[in-house]
């Protein structure tokens, strides 16, 4: 048994795309793992990654991670990889073929959802096939939200 002080974090979440649920409704949610070079996955374990204004698109036979920004590793000198490069999502065929339809049949997007490393310590997309919600659509999302927030409230000062 290893001692306490090695033991790893699991599932540490290293970027959240956090108003992709206000912004789309998320239908399905599929793990990807990630091509990377050795210096990105420096940069992912510091914690630096940002995919708030990523997407993912659907490429002849293949999904690429486009806009996500994984900043250069300080020790890497020369050796240093792009900052917004194109990154390969690593998927079973059948789900690209899922994904593809859904893309072009029903007019969805594939949205990032977080980076995070799993307990074999790899770096995984949480990827999410969603509609995009109309203005009608978020203001109600707020207002539930709010009701939410308001109900725990009185509960707590009741109880």
């Amino acid at each position: 048994m290893a001692p306490k002080g090695s033991q790893r974090v699991v599932n540490k979440i290293v970027a959240e795309n956090r108003k992709a649920r206000f912004n789309y409704e998320i239908i399905d949610t599929y793990e990807a793992g990630l091509v990377l070079t050795g210096t990105e996955v420096k940069s992912l374990r510091d914690g630096k990654a940002n995919i708030t204004e990523s997407y993912a698109s659907d490429e002849g036979d293949e999904i690429w991670l486009i806009n996500s920004h994984l900043p250069e590793y300080l020790q890497a000198n020369r050796f240093n990889h792009e900052p917004r490069r194109r990154r390969k999502l690593l998927l079973s065929k059948r789900e690209i073929n899922r994904l593809r339809a859904a893309i072009n049949r029903e007019g969805m997007t594939l949205i990032p959802l977080k980076i995070y490393f799993n307990d074999k310590g790899r770096a995984k997309l949480e990827l999410a096939l969603g509609k995009g919600k109309k203005l009608h659509d978020k203001r109600e999302t707020e207002k539930e939200r709010d009701w939410n927030r308001q109900k725990t409230r009185l509960l707590k000062d009741r109880g």
